[in-house]
């Protein structure tokens, strides 16, 4: 299905016939950058890479993720995507499938051709992407989904790291010039520039090297402080042909809330009180006359099935919000374990048969910080907390201060070390055939469809 190329056009993306594009599409979070909730390791992608080699040798390892690899996305994804009215596709890349830290500007085929893969068969389902670099060398923010084993974001101070990024982007840029079927670029996911400095200055270089050899793709460019903070920009002289991207997930819909409306974290939440976070979010957009996109939002989901109605309301109170404001949206995520995907690996796969007791003792202590509590490690946290308030009660690093900061120290990077051991061990004596099977545990036809969410997803679009 011919695509046509699109643009930016006031406060709307625009076909080449003039009409107006809204994008409404999903992320594929979990495929080129791995994530602990999405595939039940703990830790960061790199670290469990490594751990996964060691212990199951390098022919295991290379068999069960390029089988990963393909098996996580293909046709028959796809024709779902299409199935359910979806559009677009937002496809989330790690650096290291382009460049080895060992070997700083030598690009690899291999990451081009898995990305040129699934842009060709999205494509051929009617559906456009936009290739989002969801992790950078040095770190872009300071958690896990930028492949961040620490809490410190070195690319901001690293003209080396910025200078590889830019490289990259150029030979991204020279490989899909011509490709219509790609919406655009979005260079960077989350960034979290502690000094609000280096973010807009980059923006503007990436800019130019991007426009020198590419002059058509749209660029999406996310906010500050995980694109929730534009005021960094100037709002008197946006970038041309630019979309400035919200992410915005609702509280109740990412917290332990139990009903909604209601009252999360002493805060009372309907869909006025959502609304009215979309518009501060996005106002830099309407200040710019510049199109909305909303990259990332999206409730996640309960064992207890029975909060799933609440959850589906928040969903399509935001769905219906947005096509209000005219705003064009990715919804996160596509596939994953059962945390929040519109499909999941099935519980009796080989794959979770197989480690599926260690998703759940990192559930009992908090290890990951999507959809995680710290409810089982109270004992740990709360005298840590105690200490804080007592000798620095005032701290409060960036960015969302203390008590996350502690969480991300202790349960996601403490307590993730020894359990990304722990699990890499399962995979120790797998053989090369038995590390595809596992792997072939997240094709289409072995994953379960939540069917509530896809359907609520289809009669909007139609609506």
């Amino acid at each position: 299905m011919a695509l046509d190329w699109i643009r930016v056009d006031g406060n709307r993306l625009a076909g080449e016939d003039g009409r107006t594009v809204e994008l409404h599409g999903v992320g594929l979070g979990g495929w080129m950058n791995m994530e602990n909730f999405i595939t039940g390791y703990p830790g960061n992608e790199e670290a469990i890479r490594r751990l996964l080699r060691d212990a199951m040798g390098r022919e295991s390892s290379d068999a069960f993720f390029d089988e990963f690899l393909t098996d996580f996305f293909d046709e028959a994804d796809a024709a779902l995507l299409a199935r359910i009215g979806l559009d677009s596709v937002r496809i989330p890349v790690n650096y290291r499938h382009f460049e080895d830290d060992a070997r700083p500007f030598q690009l690899k085929e291999a990451g081009f051709a898995q990305l040129d893969r699934v842009i060709t068969l999205l494509a051929r389902h009617g559906i456009r992407s936009v290739i989002d670099l969801h992790a950078l060398p040095g770190r872009q923010n300071q958690h896990w989904h930028s492949d961040n084993p620490t809490h410190l974001a070195e690319f901001w101070r690293h003209p080396h790291f910025q200078d590889r990024v830019v490289h990259l982007w150029e030979a991204l840029a020279d490989r899909y010039r011509d490709r219509p079927e790609v919406a655009g670029y979005n260079p960077i996911n989350e960034p979290s520039d502690p000094t609000g400095e280096v973010l807009p200055a980059f923006y503007a270089r990436l800019e130019q090297a991007i426009r020198a050899i590419d002059p058509r793709h749209v660029l999406f460019l996310d906010g500050n402080k995980y694109s929730t903070d534009f005021s960094c920009f100037d709002a008197a002289n946006p970038l041309p042909n630019v979309v400035y991207t919200a992410h915005d997930y609702a509280l109740p819909g990412i917290t332990s809330a139990t009903e909604y409306p209601g009252v999360t974290r002493g805060e009372y939440f309907d869909r006025s009180v959502v609304e009215q976070s979309f518009l501060r979010r996005t106002a830099y957009m309407r200040e710019t006359g510049t199109p909305i996109w909303i990259g990332e939002f999206g409730p996640v989901y309960s064992h207890d099935r029975s909060q799933d109605e609440w959850r589906y309301r928040l969903l399509r109170d935001q769905l219906e919000i947005y096509r209000e404001h005219g705003a064009s949206w990715a919804l996160w995520t596509y596939k994953d374990i059962g945390l929040q995907g519109l499909v999941h690996a099935r519980p009796e796969s080989p794959y979770l048969q197989l480690v599926g007791d260690l998703v759940e003792k990192k559930g009992r202590l908090g290890i990951d910080s999507w959809g995680g509590s710290d409810a089982g490690v109270r004992d740990v946290i709360d005298p840590i907390h105690a200490l804080f308030e007592r000798e620095w009660p005032d701290y409060a690093p960036w960015p969302w201060g203390r008590q996350p900061h502690v969480a991300v120290l202790v349960r996601h990077i403490l307590l993730a070390e020894p359990m990304a051991e722990e699990f890499a061990a399962r995979f120790r004596g797998v053989t090369p055939e038995q590390a595809r099977e596992l792997a072939r545990s997240f094709r289409l036809d072995a994953c379960v469809e939540r069917t509530g969410l896809t359907e609520l997803l289809s009669t909007h679009l139609r609506h």
